[in-house]
């Protein structure tokens, strides 16, 4: 499985030869969908990778398809969002979502039947599961259907993004004797998509029924004294990037919560049918979204593959899954005894989720009941729906300290989430601010004062991922804990400003976007590049999720082209095309998918004998650099770095298993594909489970 290489045509010439990022995007999801594919993957992980797929393909036509659709539509034949630019991410995703059908109806369905989990269409029940599911429809179904019949007083409803629909052809009249032939049934989201059938009735076997397979049965119910005749289920994906003119308002949360009441409701941008709907159901349908044909979407079964993920936690059968790992409790800390007592001696670096998360937890739960602590600093994210760190800042509250937390309420997709936990926290009396206008404030820090015989010592927390537990169980990342004067001085010194926005003054040791860390980086490739060019060893290891900056892109192809060797471990979209005679040979750049989402970003470069490696929460994206508030920091500490070259950077270069080599002609082809080899997140899981402490 391979990307499909597009130059940006339309861009200046020394950018013309870079590879498109929207079908980047597409392609690391087919390196994702690989691992669907892979026989030796449990069953029930298949799918979970199956689900994750379709997650991230409507993730990228909420967010990054709206301007393809508008310049379509509006005729655009020059710029970067044009007809030929829809056709080109719709012919990308078409074959993808094709692919994920065919995978789902061919062999996951059968390798399902084979560990006794059935899925009973209508014409596979028997008459006793018919029975019960037409129970089930008139008791649990049908009192929450309202179908509208279209005429004049019954306009086209409001269909909400990502929700299920069935679109249905009647003959015959309805009670007053009109022949309105078109109505829509909409399936409120509160009924679940998998049902199970009890043992009673599946005779013993795990058996299910597809909730549009219910309603299809029994559409005829639905429209007394009518005739169904062509109908098809249907799904619309609306743009759903909410934009706040955060100059124009009073009050960003309650602006952004009233938007959020308008999400759901966007510009259409792909509209989803069954493989068999009817031209002109199909066409009544894409006309009332105003959508080009191009963003019709035929597809063969459920049109919601996303919410087929509710099988695996349905399904009791651990033997169809990953063996569970017990990530170990942090190696540089005490099981027992003081976690800052720990850190007063010396840095300590977690590398999670292969470590525990609990290292942090253990970090802010010592804070929030330790009487000599004064006060508490949060940056907060992604923290989830789990309440475990903001439990612990309320309980800091109630102990006396005082809790600062820096919200960003515009996290994508957690908006309102972020807008609950700010309002719990300020209602408790900690302080809650929301950042600097015009940035998001992405960098993960937490930072604690505590009183020390007369003087105040800071301990602070940095890390590469965000404060959620959840995801720290999924996604590898670094945490680092210090009390580094310097580094913590800066770390208040960018609270400070976040609260305040007072002048930011000379930072020590961070680099903090948008004002250093891309000048530093601009700075340290060149750097590399000329040593190079000098005869010296010029080296550039960049890990991080997406490679999109072009100015950063147009540095590592003058260093490598002045002979520094670089190496790019870039898991998502990466725009820098590797292997172009006379243009980039000695850049390479690679791709890991693992069991894990790969998410830290370690920078390492060496001019010479020089060598410096940074940890940062910044995406190699002008986002990152430019619209963020984003933390690198240096790691000087000899031991500590060794342990991050060995185990981010040499272990991932050397992957034989779950990394894909971006070859010269744009595509991605997996390395060593038939052999065994070496998968660095299946030996890091082997190190730590064998040396560390069990939670």
């Amino acid at each position: 499985m391979s990307s499909f290489p597009v130059a940006i045509s339309d861009k200046p010439p020394e950018q013309s030869i870079l590879l498109d990022r929207d079908l980047s995007i597409l392609s690391f999801n087919e390196r994702v969908l690989d691992w669907a594919h892979r026989a030796e993957v449990p069953v029930l992980e298949r799918l979970r990778y199956l689900c994750i797929v379709s997650s991230n393909i409507d993730e990228f036509f909420e967010v990054r398809s709206e301007p393809h659709v508008m310049g379509a539509l509006q005729g655009l034949t020059s710029g970067p969002y044009t007809q030929a630019s829809l056709e080109a991410i719709t012919e990308q995703a078409t074959a993808m979502v094709g692919r994920q059908y065919k995978l789902y109806n061919e062999h996951l369905l059968p390798a399902f039947e084979r560990h006794g989990i059935q899925i009973l269409s209508h014409g596979e029940r028997n008459a006793g599961q018919r029975r019960w599911v037409r129970n089930y429809f008139h008791n649990e179904v049908q009192p929450l259907l309202v179908p509208v019949g279209l005429d004049p007083a019954h306009p086209f409803p409001q269909v909400a993004n990502k929700s299920l629909n069935f679109i249905v052809q009647l003959s015959g009249k309805d009670a007053f004797g009109r022949a309105n032939e078109i109505a829509i049934v909409k399936v409120p989201r509160v009924l679940p998509r998998l049902i199970p059938i009890p043992p009673r009735v599946s005779g013993g076997a795990t058996a299910f029924v597809l909730l549009s397979s219910v309603i299809r049965a029994h559409l005829g119910e639905l429209f007394a004294g009518r005739e169904v005749g062509q109908f098809s289920q249907f799904r619309v994906t609306r743009h759903s990037d909410l934009a706040v003119d955060e100059d124009d308002v009073d009050n960003l949360r309650t602006a952004l919560r009233q938007g959020l009441a308008h999400r759901h409701y966007g510009q259409a941008v792909r509209l989803e049918v069954s493989s068999d709907c009817s031209a002109r159901l199909a066409e009544f349908l894409r006309q009332q979204f105003q959508l080009p044909a191009l963003s019709v979407f035929r597809v063969n079964g459920p049109v919601n593959l996303v919410r087929l993920m509710q099988l695996i936690d349905l399904v009791k059968a651990p033997q169809l899954l990953f063996p569970p790992y017990e990530a170990s409790f942090p190696v540089q800390l005490p099981s027992q005894g003081s976690v800052m007592g720990r850190i007063r001696a010396g840095d300590v670096v977690i590398h999670q989720p292969f470590e525990s998360f609990e290292g942090v937890l253990a970090f802010l739960r010592e804070a929030a009941y330790d009487p000599q602590v004064l006060a508490i600093k949060q940056t907060i994210y992604r923290t989830g729906n789990d309440p475990v760190m903001m439990d612990l800042l309320r309980e800091a509250v109630r102990q006396g300290k005082e809790v600062t937390a820096v919200v960003e309420l515009k996290a994508r997709f957690d908006e309102e989430a972020n807008i609950n936990w700010a309002e719990q926290l300020e209602s408790i009396g900690a302080q809650v601010v929301y950042g600097v206008v015009g940035l998001k404030t992405h960098a993960k820090m937490l930072l604690v004062t505590r009183r020390e015989g007369k003087l105040l010592r800071r301990y602070g927390h940095l890390s590469t991922g965000n404060y959620n537990p959840r995801t720290a169980r999924l996604y590898t990342d670094i945490s680092y804990l210090t009390c580094d004067a310097d580094i913590t001085a800066d770390m208040d010194h960018l609270f400070l400003h976040l609260a305040s926005q007072s002048r930011l003054p000379k930072m020590k040791r961070l680099l903090v976007a948008p004002f250093h860390l891309h000048a530093q980086m601009l700075a340290s490739i060149e750097t590399a590049g000329n040593a190079a060019a000098q005869g010296r060893s010029g080296r550039i290891v960049i890990k991080t999720n997406a490679l999109t900056d072009v100015p950063l892109i147009e540095a590592l192809l003058s260093a490598g082209q002045k002979g520094a060797k670089i190496d790019l471990i870039v898991r998502g979209a990466c725009m820098l095309p590797a292997g172009l005679a006379g243009v980039s040979e000695n850049v390479r750049v690679r791709s890991v998918i693992g069991r894990f989402l790969e998410h830290s970003r370690v920078f390492y470069f060496r001019a010479g004998q020089d060598e410096s490696l940074y940890l940062s929460s910044a995406d190699w994206m002008s986002r990152n650099m430019m619209r963020r508030i984003e933390l690198a920091w240096p790691v000087n500490d000899p031991v500590l770095r060794q342990r991050i070259i060995d185990e981010c950077i040499l272990a991932y270069l050397h992957d034989s298993r779950d990394a894909w080599d971006l070859r010269s002609d744009g595509r991605y082809q997996r390395v060593d594909l038939d052999q065994p080899g070496h998968s660095a997140q299946s030996a890091l899981m082997a190190r730590y489970s064998a040396s560390g402490q069990q939670e």
